[in-house]
C-alpha cells in the first residue's frame, strides 16, 4: 500500500471509463477524472471482471483483447491487490455478516487490505459502511 492510496475503484469506474455510449457520456467523464487521480487501489479481481466485460461481444462498444490487455498495463500503475487465501478467508466472513455477494465482499476487502477507507462503486450501496470501508457512488450526480 502506498500513503496516498485511499479510494478503491470498482469494475464500473473501468467499464465507463472506456463506455462509447452517449448515454454515458457524464458517467465516463467522471470515470476518467477518478482514473486520472494518484489515490486509487485495484484488485485482480476487478481487473479481470474488466477484461471479461470489456471484451465480451456482444458489448456494443467492445474492445479488442491487446485493447483491454493495454488498459490493463496502464492501469497497473496503481497498488493492485492480489487474491490471497486471506483475502477469500475474509471476504467470506464479510459475505456473511453483511450478506452481500462473495464477489462484493471480496472487493470490499481487497480494498482493505490495501488501506482504501473508501470503495468507489455504482454497483453496493452508497453509504454503507463495511467495518470501516465505507462505499460512494462517483455518479450519483452524473447525468
Amino acid at each position: 500500500m502506498t500513503s496516498t492510496t485511499v479510494r478503491f475503484a470498482d469494475t464500473n469506474i473501468l467499464l465507463y471509463a472506456i463506455s462509447g455510449d452517449p448515454r454515458e457520456e457524464a458517467k465516463a467523464r467522471r470515470a476518467n477524472e477518478i482514473l486520472a487521480t494518484a489515490d486509487i487501489g485495484l484488485s485482480v479481481q476487478v481487473l479481470g471482471e474488466f477484461y471479461v466485460q470489456a471484451t465480451r461481444a456482444s458489448r456494443p462498444d467492445a474492445i479488442t483483447h491487446a485493447q483491454a490487455v493495454g488498459l490493463i498495463e496502464s492501469w497497473r500503475r496503481f497498488p493492485v491487490q492480489e487474491t490471497t487465501v486471506e483475502i477469500l478467508t475474509a471476504a467470506l466472513a464479510t459475505r456473511q455478516r453483511f450478506g452481500i455477494s462473495y464477489w462484493d465482499a471480496a472487493i470490499i476487502e481487497a480494498s482493505r487490505h490495501l488501506g482504501c477507507a473508501v470503495v468507489l462503486s455504482e454497483d453496493l450501496d452508497a453509504g454503507t459502511d463495511y467495518d470501516g470501508v465505507r462505499v460512494e457512488n462517483p455518479f450519483a450526480s452524473a447525468a
